[in-house]
């Protein structure tokens, strides 16, 4: 339904920061996922850019009131719908909040505002011999808000966790326009209610973070990086789980499967190995070529083709490039191809091989073509079911072939999404998941903070997929 949102041009806003155009609206109407899937936008009626926390504050107090919804946008990568206005009313783009308020390198940390890129943090504590770890695998076009707002993780994970591991504290605004204040600028706090890990990973939906108190870590002395080639994807899984189980010092530990490098290659003009391989990237101040040995040990008792390190920088950034690529090659395969669902499982480690080999079991099964990668060292797998989409045949396989892995994860004591989140395209798998005391406990909470549903409704909460919004009893 469409929303009188005219009461914006009241609030103190540049008349740079408010725009009702058609051509405004449509590019706020998707993420990256729904562009994807033709149909998947939601024009809003209005979009603000705000420029600090006060003008957050104004529009969420003017449009709770009114009972207009409000949906925050950053870059626009996400994967489920995350930041698509489902229920129209304000999109509220907060990309131009993008300073640094803050840097104490003597505390490992820095303030920041929830539209800066996640690459340039990198960047400007670089010079400090600091790193900020958990960057996913789009931090040089993603936003910290919107990382935040999924707990993001990327292919790091396997040794510094994601992102919730790395947020000391934000500040952020309520539905009604309250600002509140989470954690402390200590490394470790019990005092009240955790509400940092609260607002990490609710999408939106309970509050809009508008400044981040990151943690960094220091840059490793020694880091190498290469790859290990198999026979079989079976060899490599079962191979990730060995080194992970050994505790072998690897930060980054990535799965691609033989389809996926045919992808790549032609997306990229690489010339990887048409064949399963792991990516491989070693961290550590002192003993790294020992971590290497025992790895490239461990590797042989499950049968290893080759293993090769490189012995520069720039051919572990042309390694990396054709991993970070992965999403935009399966895009671009086969234009009368289309991904159905971005699948992002996550499963005990003990069950990763299990679940690889079920993904390309379920892709013969159903005649499918089903490219799998991902951040294996933390049981990340990443897949996509390709179909025709005018095939209504391929496209029902495709369903039950997706159904069939998200709940194969979630039996094995997984989860259905490791760092996309829920948004639209999950919700199904929400209560399966959780249970529905879980469920109705989240739903409390919602109900607590937003009583109205104005932040980002349609997300999450499986009756919201049909049009309903989250709101209190009557």
């Amino acid at each position: 339904m469409a929303h009188d949102c005219s009461f914006l041009e009241d609030l103190d806003l540049a008349d740079d920061q408010l725009s009702f155009a058609d051509g405004r609206r449509e590019s706020h109407a998707a993420d990256w996922g729904t562009e994807q899937n033709e149909g998947g936008g939601v024009l809003p009626d209005a979009v603000v850019w705000p420029e600090n926390t006060a003008d957050v504050s104004a529009v969420l107090a003017a449009a709770n009131d009114r009972g207009v919804p409000v949906t925050p946008y950053a870059a626009g990568t996400g994967l489920e719908g995350n930041a698509v206005p489902a229920h129209g009313g304000i999109s509220l783009d907060c990309t131009r909040m993008d300073d640094v308020v803050d840097y104490r390198p003597d505390d490992f940390q820095i303030d920041v505002g929830p539209g800066i890129i996640g690459s340039d943090v990198d960047e400007y504590v670089a010079g400090d011999g600091l790193f900020f770890p958990p960057l996913p695998s789009s931090g040089d076009i993603s936003t910290i808000g919107g990382m935040i707002a999924t707990d993001a993780s990327g292919m790091q994970t396997v040794r510094y966790g994601e992102i919730a591991d790395w947020v000391l504290g934000l500040e952020a605004v309520l539905a009604d326009g309250t600002v509140v204040q989470t954690g402390s600028r200590a490394i470790k706090t019990s005092s009240g209610y955790n509400l940092t890990d609260l607002v990490v990973g609710s999408e939106g939906t309970l509050a809009v973070v508008t400044e981040a108190t990151l943690e960094l870590a220091g840059r490793p002395e020694q880091i190498r990086g290469g790859r290990a080639i198999f026979e079989t994807l079976d060899d490599a899984a079962e191979a990730v789980f060995d080194a992970v189980r050994t505790d072998v010092g690897v930060a980054r530990i990535e799965l691609v499967d033989g389809l996926s490098a045919t992808m790549a290659n032609d997306y990229l003009g690489s010339d990887l190995p048409d064949a399963p391989m792991v990516f491989l990237e070693f961290h550590a101040n002192h003993g790294v070529e020992e971590e290497i040995e025992l790895c490239r040990a461990i590797f042989e008792d499950h049968d290893v083709v080759r293993f090769e390190m490189s012995d520069d920088d720039e051919g572990m950034d042309e390694l990396w490039e054709a991993r970070r690529e992965l999403a935009f090659a399966v895009a671009s395969y086969d234009p009368d191809l289309e991904s159905l669902h971005p699948g992002d499982v996550t499963v005990p480690i003990s069950s990763y091989p299990e679940t690889v080999h079920e993904a390309k079991r379920l892709a013969d099964e159903y005649d499918l073509l089903v490219p799998c990668f991902g951040h294996a060292g933390d049981g990340n797998l990443h897949y996509s079911v390709l179909v025709d989409p005018d095939d209504p045949d391929q496209v029902e396989r495709g369903e039950e072939l997706y159904r069939r892995l998200v709940e194969l994860a979630i039996e094995m004591g997984g989860t259905a999404t490791g760092e996309h989140g829920i948004g639209q395209g999950k919700q199904a798998y929400l209560e399966p998941e959780h249970g529905a005391g879980a469920v109705e406990a989240m739903r409390t909470i919602k109900r607590a903070l937003d009583p109205n549903d104005t932040l980002n409704p349609g997300k999450v909460f499986p009756e919201t997929a049909d049009g309903d919004r989250v709101r209190g009893p009557d």
